[in-house]
């Protein structure tokens, strides 16, 4: 039995792939269909209980493989009990099911949609899956998109005010800034500012942090002066970047900070971070 085949329609995803290749992406309001073969050994016959293909939304948890969750799931029946004998085609369609959440692969968890085509014996199961993306863009712009200001200081050492344009950001944005110092009196040596990905998984009483940092770029060398203007202008489109999720199915959030560094002459770090929001943007 082969693989179920999807409609080959959809975008390609570039960096996403299973062991046989790039996934395809849906929309979370797009049907998803396709055909099944299922094929005999020239002159053998298979005695089944019925053919069925499955579409499941499932949260999986790596550090505990049996603590799976469905959010969605549909089955089709393909086929009643009999037999098959040489090649079959099945066509199948899920027009109306729910795929609420983006599909994501973290440290600790991971959401995926695949289907599933089952032949059903009483000997044994044969069984065959095929992963997609699910992305949920939109169109409409945040109602509320302030700027963020911030001060990182040491009293009577260093004094500095830090401003982003914005605090919600789509994936494909630019963040745009500057960082002021009205006080300098260490050493600096340099600066930089870093995206980092903070991943929860699990519940409370189980759960898994992770912290990465998905880049870092320098945006000062060398010992500022007072009343000295830093500009800063960090494209987001290069990065492996998710929109931020917030407690989904109560089982995982990613969430997302901008991370500024000072080290001194004598590698003393001081930082500030602050949480920036994410979202997918419906482009052209």
């Amino acid at each position: 039995m082969t693989k179920p085949k999807i409609d080959q329609k959809k975008k390609l995803a570039a960096t996403e792939t299973d062991d046989k290749g790039a996934l395809y992406i849906f929309l979370g309001n797009e049907p998803v269909s396709g055909k099944v073969e299922v094929s005999v050994t020239p002159g053998k016959k298979l005695d089944h209980q019925g053919v069925k293909i499955e579409m499941v939304g499932r949260i999986e948890m790596f550090y505990d493989r049996s603590n799976s969750y469905e959010f969605t799931s549909l089955v089709r029946e393909l086929e009643t009990a009999g037999f098959l004998i040489g090649k079959q085609q099945y066509s199948f369609d899920f027009s109306a099911v729910d795929k609420p959440h983006e599909s994501y692969s973290g440290i600790n968890v991971r959401l995926r949609y695949f289907v599933r085509v089952t032949i059903t014996r009483s000997y044994g199961n044969i069984q065959s899956e095929l992963d997609f993306l699910v992305q949920n863009p939109s169109d409409i712009e945040p109602d509320i998109n302030n700027t963020l200001k911030m001060e990182v200081g040491i009293e009577e050492c260093l004094h500095i005010e830090f401003e982003y344009d914005k605090s919600k950001y789509h994936l494909q944005d630019v963040i745009i800034g500057k960082i002021c110092f009205l006080l300098v009196k260490i050493k600096i040596k340099y600066m930089e500012v870093s995206i980092i990905r903070r991943e929860s998984a699990g519940t409370s009483s189980n759960q898994y942090n992770e912290t990465e940092t998905l880049t870092k770029f320098e945006v000062m060398d060398g010992a500022p002066v007072k009343g000295e203007i830093i500009p800063l202008r960090l494209f987001l489109r290069p990065y492996d970047l998710t929109p931020t999720y917030r407690n989904i199915s109560n089982r995982f959030s990613v969430r997302y900070f901008l991370n500024l560094v000072l080290i001194d002459v004598e590698d003393r770090r001081y930082f500030k971070q602050q949480e920036v929001t994410l979202w997918r943007k419906q482009m052209g």
